[in-house]
């Protein structure tokens, strides 16, 4: 789908796309639709004074064949109280937009715009995503027919260098969709690092480190994890050097990359088990906001770091009760190898703040089903020892519509994952699992400023929301791009 921001009153054949609002309590038309009804003698003003059509946000009526335009349809869409919307309302306003019409018959789609013209065009990009690449026949899909959206504004300039950059953004997007989307078959460690490795024509510097140079590093925490798998075990590392000074310490990105999780030998029950292959949405998130970040030229220096295994049973899988050590020198009981995503980020963790000494690492992972119960899949929960990275992580996500819910640490919940026979075990008991999962994680930071991301309820939707298919929803791209992008950019 091609997406053009044109000069406002561009009007081409096809459907077009004008605004109401609400004042005083009643629907009023925006100045574009107020022309628009005049020359088709009032055919807009008729349709918004019957039924219930209020102008209220997101609200719609549909118009079609009207007289006197070149239009065949006009779809009139409320923007609430005052006509004034946000840069996210906008977002949102663009994917209702392209989700009513996508399947119209219609080819080309104008949208009077206005301001907001690149936010618009920026929810019809990430509204119209579908991850229908495995589909062989018609009958099982609904082909697109809008070929083409001109989102009129009258600020062209302005509004076209805006949405550039945010096109940018939206390429990362629909990576981190189409990593989480791949089934385990064809997205494995190897296969994964394949792809990761194509963001290098962008300028990022792509490093592999094999089972071999981790084995030498001491990493026996992600190694254990993937011992049970014919598949290899890697992390991958990108640089983007993109401050001015090349020197300064860089923020650091960690992603778990479990990209089929069984549990192990603590098998997950069969039912949803297919579901699994989300279980590296935390590093699609990180490998997306790479591709962001460079696509737009962020001048910031920025490492992502991503930890790539699989968790399979076999007989050369580890055991409920074996004890690794870690990168840190550490020892980690491992009572339960379904959680896994811990032992993988232990030492990625490690890795990141001895190597690069970053401002910060965040790390996001799909880490535990009791994110899910507490927050349900509008918010993810975050863990952090820094209030001031902490605050801006959630101002940047009320920004992008990717919230975010600080929760509890402390030295009661990390005492659960003291061990008997080592340093620390893998669980902590039946009560607060994300919490102790984040307290696991704490031990492999150092001093680091850091946040922990559970992305378990928002890396994959059960519903469509205005701006993603139900599915992989590419959360924490637009997150972390935000963040950087608002704090840490020269």
């Amino acid at each position: 789908m091609k997406i053009n921001i044109t000069e406002k009153n561009l009007v081409q054949p096809g459907a077009l796309v004008v605004f109401g609002f609400v004042e005083n309590e009643e629907a009023k038309l925006s100045e574009t639709a107020a022309k628009i009804d005049k020359k088709t003698g009032g055919a807009l003003s008729k349709a918004t004074s019957l039924g219930e059509y209020k102008g209220k946000f997101g609200q719609m009526i549909e118009i079609l064949a009207p007289n006197g335009i070149k239009a065949s349809r006009v779809l009139i869409v409320g923007l609430g109280k005052g006509y004034e919307i946000s840069e996210k309302q906008a977002e949102q306003i663009g994917g209702k937009i392209i989700n009513k019409l996508i399947y119209s018959g219609e080819e080309s789609v104008s949208i009077a715009a206005g301001e907001h013209a690149a936010h618009v065009g920026f929810g019809v990009l990430l509204r119209q995503y579908k991850f229908d690449k495995y589909y062989t026949t018609e009958k099982n899909i609904k082909r697109p027919t809008v070929q083409t959206v001109n989102v009129m504004t009258s600020d062209i300039d302005k509004s076209k260098k805006e949405f550039s950059i945010l096109e940018k953004i939206a390429d990362g997007v629909i990576m981190a969709r189409d990593l989480v989307s791949e089934p385990g078959n064809i997205l494995y460690p190897e296969s994964y690092a394949q792809q990761i490795t194509e963001l290098e024509k962008l300028g990022i510097e792509v490093e592999v480190l094999n089972e071999d140079a981790m084995e030498e590093l001491g990493m026996e925490s992600i190694l254990g994890v993937g011992q049970g798998s014919s598949s290899e075990t890697l992390m991958v590392i990108m640089k983007w050097p993109g401050s001015k000074n090349k020197n300064e310490a860089p923020v650091a990105l960690v992603g778990k990359g479990v990209t089929f999780d069984t549990g192990g030998i603590s098998l997950k029950p069969g039912a949803g088990m297919e579901d699994m292959k989300f279980d590296m949405g935390g590093s699609a998130a990180v490998v997306g906001a790479m591709k962001a970040i460079a696509g737009r030229k962020a001048k910031a220096n920025v490492i992502g770091v991503v930890g790539l295994v699989e968790n399979m049973p076999s007989g050369t899988a580890q055991r409920p009760g074996d004890v690794v050590s870690s990168m840190s020198g550490q020892t980690i009981e491992v009572i339960n190898t379904d959680a896994e995503g811990r032992l993988v980020l232990a030492d990625c963790l490690w890795y990141t703040q001895d190597k690069y000494k970053p401002k910060f690492m965040i790390d996001l992972a799909t880490l535990t089903g009791a994110m899910l119960v507490a927050l349900g899949q509008d918010y993810a929960g975050i863990f952090s020892n820094d209030d001031d990275l902490c605050n801006q992580l959630i101002k940047a996500g009320d920004a992008v519509d990717e919230p975010v819910w600080r929760m509890p640490i402390g030295d009661g919940y990390d005492k659960l994952i003291n061990s008997d026979i080592a340093d620390m075990k893998n669980v902590g008991g039946r009560y607060a699992g994300s919490i102790t999962a984040a307290q696991f994680l704490q031990r492999f930071v150092n001093d680091t400023p850091w946040v922990h991301i559970d992305i378990a309820g928002t890396a994959w939707k059960q519903k469509a929301s205005d701006v993603a298919e139900k599915g992989a929803t590419g959360y924490g791209v637009r997150l972390l791009d935000r963040l950087i992008k608002d704090n840490y950019e020269d």
